[in-house]
């Protein structure tokens, strides 16, 4: 991951999308999907903590393995303190990187990446 393409959350407005809340079936399309009435806004649902939340962008392709792709939307909440295998936003030689905290014995974290960039 060579870095992130970050920006503030702004969550003093609203945007209520349409929400298929009986969800999607992966086979036949059901005829009820026509008749969506419920509706989500995005900023309710991903945003707990505004003022410690912000959107990044994920340049690279490091955190494949991890189901984290090029170009995908991160939505990335500073105040949540990490546990063991959690994927984290760090700081390394100055810019943003997104790594998986593995926790050793005594509470001391080690960051890794996928087995295709390994630690210097």
């Amino acid at each position: 991951m060579k870095q992130l393409i970050v920006c503030s959350a702004d969550s003093s407005s609203e945007l209520k999308l349409y929400f298929a809340e009986q969800g999607v079936r992966a086979g036949f399309p059901s005829p009820a999907q026509d008749y969506m009435t419920s509706s989500i806004d995005l900023n309710r649902v991903l945003v707990k903590h505004p003022a410690t939340t912000f959107y990044a962008r994920a340049v690279g392709d490091s955190m494949k393995g991890w189901g984290i792709d090029d170009g995908d939307l991160l939505v990335i909440d500073k105040s949540i303190e990490p546990s063991d295998g959690d994927i984290v936003v760090a700081c390394m030689d100055g810019e943003f990187t997104l790594r998986e905290v593995r926790l050793e014995a005594g509470g001391r974290g080690a960051c890794l990446l996928s087995a295709d960039y390994p630690e210097k």
